[in-house]
């Protein structure tokens, strides 16, 4: 049985052009866990569970499923810190380790599903949520990106979710930057059918760089 729990909603802010003021700390906390510092690495851990969990858990649709993809991501991310480039993308880099987890799992068929009950509707990436109509818009966005082709839905959300450029998209699912962008573009087309103006992600519904280039 397929499980059809609602996923997690897609973080709609703005991709933010502006420095990370915490790239220096994650940086430290980088060269101390190559350096054999668990507890820096720890802190990575900290960072970057929840997003790397909100997005595997969009591509399982499983919340036992999400977590042992995150677990396991980190765990290969901890034996393989000593070959992290520094000055790359930290946070690209585990994500990429995370999908090609969720493919190998894929590969070798085990998919065992655990229907989640009623009230548990996976992590949340805001806040509470009190107005029945914003509970019913929420839905209506979960189930639009729900819907989309597997491929589609994962570039998009590292796009949009995650702010991560073409070229780290890209580089996490094994593809080209063309194709990359073509996908998020491909996605949100689809959405556009689907989805009031006021539910679109950021830049859906017009020209922006998600477009293919002609």
């Amino acid at each position: 049985m397929v499980d059809r729990t609602p996923a997690p909603p897609m973080d709609r802010r703005r991709v933010s052009l502006e420095p990370d003021p915490a790239a220096g700390e994650e940086a430290d906390w980088i060269r101390a866990a190559q350096a054999g510092d668990r507890s820096a690495f720890a802190r990575l851990i900290e960072r970057y569970w929840d997003r790397l969990y909100r997005w595997l858990y969009h591509l399982t649709r499983d919340r036992h499923a999400a977590e042992d993809l995150t677990q396991e991501t980190f765990l290969k991310a901890l034996a393989a810190v000593d070959s992290f480039r520094p000055g790359s993308n930290f946070r690209a880099w585990v994500f990429r380790i995370g999908h090609n987890n969720f493919v190998n799992q894929k590969r070798a068929g085990r998919r065992t599903k655990h229907p989640l009950p009623e009230d548990a509707a996976g992590p949340e990436s805001g806040g509470p949520v009190h107005a029945a109509e914003d509970r019913e818009a929420l839905e209506k966005v979960r189930e639009a990106v729900a819907d989309l082709p597997p491929d589609f839905r994962t570039a998009l959300m590292l796009r949009i979710d995650e702010g991560l450029s073409f070229r780290e998209v890209a580089r996490i699912l094994g593809t080209t930057e063309e194709t990359a962008r073509w996908r998020v573009f491909k996605a949100r087309q689809k959405l556009v059918q689907v989805l009031s103006p006021d539910l679109l992600p950021p830049g859906t519904g017009g020209h922006d760089e998600g477009e293919p280039r002609a």
